[in-house]
């Protein structure tokens, strides 16, 4: 029926009004919208203070920013993998009863153990193979009989070979490049940045798109830190040298210092308290300086304190990827499990700090192997390039409706315009990037769009020319075409919400202005063009339809 009860007219208006209003600030520049220090929005100022006040962001490819493509470091991985099994091999075999051998060795990818009785070789064996263990899935199920490691033995020479398998290796690789993203997707969002890309890239590189960064070195010095911190204690006992190559006694290492009076210190090689058991990380102002507070959790606190207790008056180092950042004396015990570190920060760089101990460390090291920067020139460009095709394909999809269903085609146009109205409202309400794909995923949505609305006028005129009256036509010609306009809108929506799902980067910018586009083309093309058309009806009393 051509009629529309008040509520349904009053909740259309309703949502297109509501799509106006979110589309308005991205005609209004920033400074108009907000006050502005140092290039940032600060507060809303006058009537924005009460409307929606936030624009569309825009992709890499729009407004600029930095690209970069990072590979994990495997082999260190795998090396860190086999010194941990040596370890673990040796604390096997000092097991009580113990079994005497040489130290166990890494040699060309595997873990030579020499044991020192032929009678015992069959009971280290024993002994060395519980450290293989059955893979786990992400269910926690054993992986169909895989091991992590692979013993032979070589009666001759009395030695055992522990080998990573190929499955545990593959597994390493998975694991290794998954945690590796997600600490970077958390050092990144911790930047404040908006709709970074981070995607794994082959089987171990990662993408890092940061729209908006001009510096691709400080996303580098970010992303590429390992930021494994620790805490130990100075052995004030050892002078390390001018060069830091001193001998130094078991159990005392040397490291690099960040100050010039102190290159080198001297610490215990065993940690006080690691990262891990850091909670929290901020950046805080003492006494003038720009200083790093941070917070550990019950465990780390416990172990903070009572190694603070037995060492006051000594230093002990806080140590940042085998950099030593600070070296205070401790004057009291800590015991509340919170502490301040001191540098010579500025807010940036102790907001880095931050970021990087708030996100955890990465399990292995990330080496660029790609980087470009997009300048805001090119991104204007394909922004102005991007709005020509839009209008270009806006008028001449308006011609056509024009010339082909006359006044009619007049609807349609009035909901094409309004079907943009509300892409750009959705994607602005829901703060979704905009994308260069995005642009063509709206100028997709426009021709599919008026695809509806010819099936209308189509079926309109198949009734009319059955004999039917102006009002039963209309009528007809809008039920009719429903079936075919949803099934066609359905799978296509099947198809974004996939490419959203599994695609990446622009994959997903078009996928999401698609998917936005064809509900919002449903409801200008079916239900406000009915409106319009309902409405012409009613004043005008048409005898006969002008389609």
């Amino acid at each position: 029926m051509l009629h529309f009860a008040r509520w349904k007219i009053i909740l259309i208006l309703a949502v297109i009004a509501t799509g106006a209003v979110f589309s308005v600030p991205n005609l209004f520049p920033l400074q108009s919208r907000f006050e502005v220090v140092d290039g940032q929005p600060v507060e809303p100022l006058g009537v924005w203070r009460f409307l929606p006040n936030n624009t569309i962001n825009l992709g890499l490819d729009l407004q600029g920013g930095s690209h970069l493509v990072f590979e994990v470091d495997l082999d260190q991985v795998r090396a860190d993998r086999l010194n941990a099994l040596a370890d673990d091999a040796r604390a096997v075999l000092r097991r009580q009863p113990a079994i005497p051998a040489a130290p166990p060795a890494v040699v060309g990818g595997e873990v030579v153990v020499r044991i020192s009785r032929a009678d015992d070789l069959e009971d280290a064996y024993r002994r060395l193979n519980e450290l293989s263990q059955p893979i786990q899935t992400g269910l926690g199920q054993g992986g169909f009989g895989a091991r992590t490691a692979a013993l032979t033995r070589d009666p001759a020479d009395n030695i055992i070979r522990i080998r990573i398998t190929t499955e545990a290796l593959e597994d390493i690789r998975h694991r290794t490049v998954s945690q590796s993203i997600e600490v970077v997707r958390r050092r990144i969002d911790g930047l404040g940045t908006t709709e970074p890309t981070i995607a794994r890239q082959g089987d171990n590189r990662v993408l890092v798109q940061v729209p908006g960064e001009s510096d691709p070195q400080r996303i580098i010095d970010l992303v590429g830190a390992t930021a494994r911190m620790t805490f130990h204690m100075v052995d004030a006992s050892v002078d390390p040298g001018p060069t830091g190559q001193a001998r130094t006694p078991p159990g005392v290492m040397v490291l690099r210092t960040e100050r010039g009076d102190e290159p080198y210190l001297a610490v215990q090689r065993r940690a006080l308290v690691s990262g891990e058991n850091l909670t929290n990380a901020s950046v805080t102002t003492q006494d003038g300086q720009v200083v790093v507070a941070f917070r550990f959790d019950t465990i780390g606190a416990r172990a903070f304190g009572e190694a603070t207790a037995r060492n006051v008056g000594r230093r002990f180092a806080i140590v940042l990827d085998d950099i030593i950042i600070s070296a205070p004396v401790i004057e009291s015990p800590i015991l509340g499990g919170s502490g301040i570190i001191r540098g010579n920060f500025t807010f940036q760089s102790a907001n880095d700090l931050a970021v990087l101990l708030n996100a955890g460390a990465l399990p292995a090291q990330l080496t660029p192997v790609e980087q470009r920067t997009v300048g805001p020139g090119l991104g204007q460009d394909s922004i102005d390039r991007g709005s020509v095709a839009v209008v270009v394909g806006f008028l001449a999809v308006m011609v056509f409706m024009l010339v082909a269903y006359g006044l009619f085609g007049i609807a349609s146009v009035m909901a094409l315009l309004t079907n943009v109205v509300l892409i750009l409202g959705a994607l602005t309400g829901l703060q979704a990037t905009l994308t260069l794909p995005g642009i063509a995923g709206i100028i997709l949505t426009i021709g599919m769009a008026v695809d509806a609305n010819v099936l209308i006028f189509e079926r309109i005129r198949e009734e009319v020319r059955a004999g039917r009256s102006p009002a039963n036509a209309i009528d007809a010609g809008y039920s009719n075409a429903l079936s075919a306009i949803l099934d066609a809108n359905i799978t296509t929506l099947i198809a974004a919400g996939t490419l959203f799902m599994l695609g990446a980067g622009p994959v997903r910018g078009f996928a999401v202005t698609l998917g936005i586009g064809i509900m919002t083309s449903v409801f200008t093309a079916f239900v406000f063009t009915r409106l319009l058309v309902a409405a012409w009806f009613r004043a005008t009393r048409a005898k006969k339809l002008p389609i």
